[in-house]
């Protein structure tokens, strides 16, 4: 599955860190955004841990970006919230992943490899600023 919760989370948290001019706390984030303040926390965590947010300690603390959205790409947003690179199939990245056994006789191998990576490409062209508002 290309996005899970994680990153859909991700991505709606840091939307609205970005236009805000104030560190956003997990709490009041969850709130907005009827999400369960548990796993955002984790998520938010994970994205100060890459380098995409830092996190402010105090009465108003919370967390604010890192770096400008201009230079933040969607694929690794994705990366971080889900500790992997996102994939459309089983088999579109390594071959030795087929789930049918079939490596080296499959006839839509090269359909998929090129798929994934016109999808890696565009990920990775794609910026916070891009999808925000």
């Amino acid at each position: 599955m290309l996005l899970t919760r994680a990153s859909e989370y991700a991505l709606l948290s840091l939307d609205i860190i970005q236009a805000s001019d104030r560190p956003q706390g997990a709490e009041q984030l969850a709130t907005q955004l009827n999400i369960p303040k548990s796993f955002l926390a984790k998520i938010l965590q994970t994205l100060a841990k890459q380098g995409i947010l830092e996190s402010k300690k105090g009465a108003h603390g919370g967390f604010i970006m890192a770096r400008k959205s201009k230079d933040i790409t969607v694929a690794e947003i994705i990366l971080a919230a889900e500790g992997k690179a996102p994939t459309i199939f089983d088999c579109s990245q390594y071959s030795s992943s087929c789930p049918n056994g079939a490596i080296g006789t499959c006839n839509i191998s090269p359909f998929l490899a090129n798929f994934q990576y016109k999808i890696d490409t565009f990920l990775r062209e794609l910026t916070l600023k891009d999808i925000s508002k």
